[in-house]
């Protein structure tokens, strides 16, 4: 006979099935005790705001007995019993009782008599009724006062009964009694999900979210206790039928509440926590439904701890599967391992022959790299002093006249101090000396403007570079009569190099003057702005301007307007803003041409 054994296949199957069975049962338990615990600590808290709420609304009508048992009007009236005094005080307790929000005060005399009240004004006036078998009435004579849960005899409501003696010169004169009702706080307590009971010292329901639960006991009472509160009507002919709060399993290690005698809505299963309302003899206990907070949660929890454990097992078949194919990956490999051993061998040789290849082209391209910029330096270089080549004539002329100036001047000097007028020829001197200083600036800004530009780019003023290219142009502009307005507010810095920024500016004034020429009201306005971190300089006039055609070709190289241009310098100045990381473009205006370079703020 062959014994029976499981197929090889099916044992990691049912060592699967196995571990998630497992995994469900741990995770609920976990997942109950977790929850339970949670829901605890929250009832607990939800419980003891309850408390301080009920507690709040009683405290507040505390107050009240106390201050009216000093009250020299209820006390007179209770004293004389005079029917003035008495109605007087009805109309008195009936504002206090709308201004505190009381359900109804009312006074008794020494013989349990209503002589005055609140709702004196209402059928349910409680004047004229007799109240001397309330235990609140006969303890306060006694004791001086009283509290007593009860529901009413006249307006058939519950409420606390509230009552302090009040005493006369020759004793006791009465009892003022003020009835606190709780229906705000029922109906608050009742939108909320849990259900909330509060019971006296008998296990009787006074205060609840449940209507239906009014004066029901948790648990039996005395035949003795029975026959008392019939007497004392303290809960009139109701049957103080059972509610019965049972212990009933216990779940995650904590005990759960079911209640016997009501609908399956409100059976349970509960969590019920109590806590004792303080300076009472009552207990608050609150429901908290275990369905609501547990379910949603274990469902979900199991659901993700099997979705976590088969993926975990899929995980594993996977890996498993991944090890046997890695296994015959690993055998292939080896095989095409040598041959690509051979194949790099090769390949390396011709690599290496065409690294060097790369490196003798990367010496070349480095190589004429330099050469382009030596060139496009020794272009600009050139610019400039074809430029400089133009305004010899007007810097000639410019200190032409400061040198003839400086003759008379002279002469005049050699006069007056022959004469003896020292004062008159140390101011010739003085004006001598601020001519040379003149002429010194225009010899100096040509120098600076002949030099080679040093490659280094720092801080410049703007408004220094425009004076310098305005000192070199000034001859030519007042030899045309052409109107200079500059718009520069101080002299803002730029990253430039100034001798490369004066001779961008040089020539788009030269341009601009060759262009005013044949113009009798010839005007160039200069005029910067900022931009963010950019600064702008518009150098525009009032010419021909510049037709679309010639405007888009502009900065090409070899493209003029002059018959004796060769095309260069604007594409020359726009080379050198751009090595400042500048712009220089050429933008359509209204009238005349208009120039915008745009340099970076140095400060």
């Amino acid at each position: 006979m062959r014994s029976w054994r499981l197929p090889r296949r099916a044992a990691p199957i049912l060592l699967a099935v196995l571990a998630l069975v497992l995994l469900d049962r741990v995770t609920d338990r976990v997942v109950v005790r977790v929850v339970l615990a949670d829901l605890d600590a929250t009832s607990r808290s939800a419980a003891m705001l309850r408390v301080a709420v009920l507690r709040a609304e009683v405290e507040k009508q505390r107050s009240l007995p106390v201050i009216l048992a000093q009250d020299p009007d209820l006390q007179r009236a209770l004293e004389t019993l005079e029917d003035g005094r008495l109605r007087a005080l009805d109309r008195k307790l009936e504002r206090l009782a709308t201004g505190t929000r009381t359900a109804v005060i009312y006074a008794l005399d020494l013989s349990g008599m209503a002589v005055a009240a609140s709702n004196w004004r209402e059928p349910t006036s409680f004047v004229g009724i007799d109240y001397a078998f309330r235990p609140y009435f006969r303890d306060a004579l006694a004791a001086g006062m009283a509290e007593h849960f009860a529901l009413g005899t006249v307006s058939n409501r519950p409420g606390l009964y509230l009552s302090r003696r009040l005493d006369g010169p020759a004793g006791p004169v009465g009892v003022i009694v003020i009835k606190a009702e709780f229906a705000e706080v029922e109906e608050a307590w009742a939108r909320l999900p849990e259900p909330v009971l509060t019971t006296d010292a008998q296990g009787i329901v006074t205060v609840t979210s449940v209507p239906d639960w009014h004066f029901r006991v948790t648990r039996p009472l005395p035949p003795e206790s029975r026959r008392s509160i019939r007497e004392s009507l303290q809960f009139g002919d109701t049957p103080l039928a059972e509610l019965s709060l049972e212990q009933a399993s216990s779940v995650g290690g904590r005990t759960v509440t079911r209640i016997g005698g009501v609908p399956a809505a409100l059976a349970g299963p509960f969590l019920a926590v109590t806590e004792k309302v303080p300076d009472m003899a009552w207990h608050l206990t609150l429901l908290a439904p275990l369905r609501p907070a547990l379910e949603p949660v274990r469902i979900t929890a199991r659901l993700a701890v099997l979705a976590l454990g088969a993926a975990g097992i899929g995980l594993l078949a996977w890996l498993r599967g991944r090890r046997r194919r890695a296994r015959a990956e690993r055998a292939r490999e080896q095989a095409l391992r040598l041959e690509l051993e051979a194949r790099v061998g090769a390949r390396t040789a011709e690599l290496r022959a065409a690294n060097e290849s790369l490196r003798a082209e990367a010496e070349e391209r480095l190589r004429a790299e330099a050469t382009v910029h030596r060139m496009r330096d020794e272009l600009g270089q050139a610019n400039r002093l074809a430029v400089l080549g133009q305004i010899t004539a007007s810097v000639a002329h410019e200190i032409n006249q400061p040198l003839a100036a400086i003759r008379t001047f002279a002469d005049n000097a050699a006069v007056l101090a022959g004469r003896g007028d020292v004062a008159a020829a140390r101011k010739g001197l003085e004006t001598i000396a601020a001519l040379t200083e003149r002429i010194g600036a225009i010899t100096g800004e040509l120098r600076g403007f002949a030099r080679k530009a040093s490659a280094g780019e720092g801080p410049v003023g703007l408004r220094t570079a425009i004076d310098g290219a305005l000192l070199l142009l000034g001859h030519r502009l007042r030899q045309q009569g052409i109107a200079v307005e500059v718009l520069v507010a101080g002299d803002p810095l730029v990253r430039a190099e100034r001798v490369r920024l004066e001779q961008v500016l040089v020539n788009l004034l030269g341009n601009a003057i060759e262009a005013l020429q044949d113009r009798p009201d010839g005007r160039i306005r200069l005029e910067a702005g900022a931009s963010g971190n950019r600064l702008r300089l518009a150098v525009a006039d009032n010419g021909p301007g510049l037709a679309e055609t010639v405007r888009a070709a502009l900065f090409m190289p070899f493209t003029t307007t002059k018959s004796a241009g060769l095309g260069l310098g604007l594409v020359i100045s726009r080379e050198i803003l751009a090595g400042f990381g500048g712009t220089l473009e050429a933008p359509p205006c209204e009238s005349g041409a208009c120039f915008v370079l745009e340099l970076e703020k140095a400060g």
